[in-house]
């Protein structure tokens, strides 16, 4: 355990090594960048500031888990004004045009369809690799309504993204929390 004067080594060492993937775990979860940065802004805050000693070691999974639970908890002191706000305001940038590229895109935008509960199982799922039973452990549900969601989730992930077959592709979908920049092939890397 580490006591308090090397906290801030703790801190400061999460968020310039492991900030990256803390969020691309959270965009997985909430399906935008600015939400997925919240989100673990939010559990850091949370980790340093419940925890009288931190565990270096498991730090990390302590932020991962704070993110969840965050997520799960959908925010419910701000989640009305989130519901109603885009009638009583206009967003201050527009966004422009996106382009889809490539199957990480399809993947993500997928995701960010599927109900909040479904999203979360698949995210642990094949995301994390946690077992159904380790699902329902960490979800707080039974395991039951854990297969249930799932199904659900890979019908769904199917019909929009098509059936996998066995051996369709030997490489996993890597997904980002922002696309890739596209590139310009030049004369040299055409075949």
């Amino acid at each position: 355990m580490v006591e308090r004067p090397l906290r801030d080594d703790v801190l400061v060492t999460l968020v310039q090594d492991r900030w990256q993937a803390l969020v691309g775990y959270a965009y997985l979860l909430a399906g935008d960048r600015a939400a997925a940065e919240d989100l673990v802004a939010e559990a850091v805050v949370r980790t340093f500031t419940a925890r009288r000693r931190i565990d270096p070691g498991a730090v990390e999974g302590y932020v991962r888990r704070a993110v969840l639970t965050i997520y799960i908890d959908g925010h419910r002191r701000r989640g009305r004004w989130r519901e109603r706000l885009p009638f009583l305001a206009t967003p201050d940038h527009h966004d422009g045009p996106e382009v889809l590229v490539g199957e990480a895109d399809e993947v993500r935008a997928a995701l960010a369809d599927l109900p909040r509960r479904q999203r979360a199982c698949v995210v642990l799922r094949f995301y994390d690799e946690l077992s159904v039973a380790e699902v329902a452990d960490e979800l707080g549900l039974a395991e039951g309504t854990v297969k249930r969601y799932l199904s659900m989730a890979m019908h769904d992930l199917q019909s929009r993204l098509g059936a996998v077959t066995p051996g369709a592709t030997a490489e996993p979908v890597l997904v980002r929390a922002e696309p890739a920049p596209a590139t310009v092939a030049t004369q040299g890397d055409l075949p």
